[in-house]
């Protein structure tokens, strides 16, 4: 497979979930915010930024984090990378730049779920968020669910995996880190009424409330961190999410689980044994810390694939392997 194809499927899937991901905070924030009316708007949206790690790009354009300039700043504002809008965007870009590789069901689902966002204003949106953002998750899983009904699952589809899982790693452990901090912090404790919204609201933003239930009937703060990081059987979970990745890389190597082909395989399987054996005691010492240094990984991780894969060895005249590879990674964020 050439190298400008698996970049671009690895990249169509990255963005598609980031998209997904986005939609589903923002939608549970603003049910959130119906439920914990007495919270302040700065504190109740302010955390939304903070996940996308998009602070100084908001404050730039904003004044006040409030529900309507946090929603339009995070789906359609035009000098914010990671706004829905602008990801699907890239998504479908990707997705024509390698048009003869995915089946016709999947070009039409995720054009059909970019012109449903190019077509909606945000004053539409704060009107009926929960319609707006069922619609994105929606499209998501539905392309997601046509990918593997009529996709090979050959290298490509590999890819496709590869990009979505570690994408939706990358997002678990935000998600984690920001709420946790804030709900640390909550004088009320983790039994608190609105402490307790709170932690409801951490597990819906990863799909995992239900999920969570049916295996603990208390919200404890340190069954939560657990479940979110090391529940291989829950498929938001870092754990699951980064045995995923690493499998999708195994099969693209043919290589054996025990003898990494690569940077990037060695890399995840540093990651997967440190969460295999990890005491969560541990971790909730210092939660910050432990996942700031689990983040700055994974970025590792999504450089080495893009080092072992996507970064053309032979160069032309002048250009050195880590300008081509700076001007790669440009193109893409």
């Amino acid at each position: 497979m050439l190298s400008r194809v698996a970049e671009s499927l690895f990249w169509m899937s990255r963005y598609l979930e980031r998209a997904e991901d986005v939609a589903r905070i923002i939608a549970v924030n603003f049910q959130a915010s119906l439920d914990a009316p007495s919270a302040s708007q700065e504190l109740a949206w302010e955390p939304l930024i903070a996940i996308t790690g998009d602070r100084g790009l908001f404050n730039a354009a904003f004044q006040a984090y409030d529900a309507e300039s946090v929603t339009a700043f995070l789906t359609m504002h035009p000098e914010n990378p990671n706004a829905i809008r602008s990801c699907i965007g890239r998504a479908r870009e990707n997705a024509r730049a390698v048009r003869e590789q995915i089946s016709r069901e999947m070009w039409e689902q995720l054009n059909r779920l970019y012109h449903t966002i190019a077509t909606t204003d945000v004053e539409v949106i704060t009107r009926d968020p929960y319609s707006f953002f069922s619609e994105i998750r929606n499209g998501s899983h539905l392309f997601q669910g046509v990918t593997d009904a009529t996709m090979a699952h050959s290298e490509g589809w590999e890819f496709i995996q590869a990009g979505k899982f570690l994408e939706r790693a990358d997002k678990t452990a935000r998600i984690l880190d920001v709420k946790y901090s804030a709900l640390a912090g909550h004088s009320g404790g983790e039994g608190a009424p609105l402490a307790s919204l709170q932690w409801i609201a951490l597990l819906k933003s990863c799909s995992a409330f239900e999920p969570y239930r049916r295996s603990h009937s208390q919200l404890q703060a340190w069954r939560v961190v657990d479940f979110l990081l090391l529940d291989r059987t829950f498929p938001r979970s870092v754990g699951f999410c980064l045995d995923q990745t690493r499998s999708a890389l195994v099969r693209i190597s043919d290589s054996p689980l025990d003898r990494p082909a690569n940077t990037a395989e060695r890399l995840l399987g540093r990651l997967c044994a440190d969460l295999t054996y990890l005491d969560i005691r541990e971790a909730l010492a210092d939660l910050h810390v432990y996942l700031d240094d689990m983040q700055h990984k994974l970025n590792g991780v999504g450089d080495a694939i893009a080092q072992s894969y996507f970064v053309v060895n032979v160069l032309p005249p002048g250009t050195t392997p880590l300008s081509r590879y700076v001007q790669a990674q440009q193109q893409q964020q």
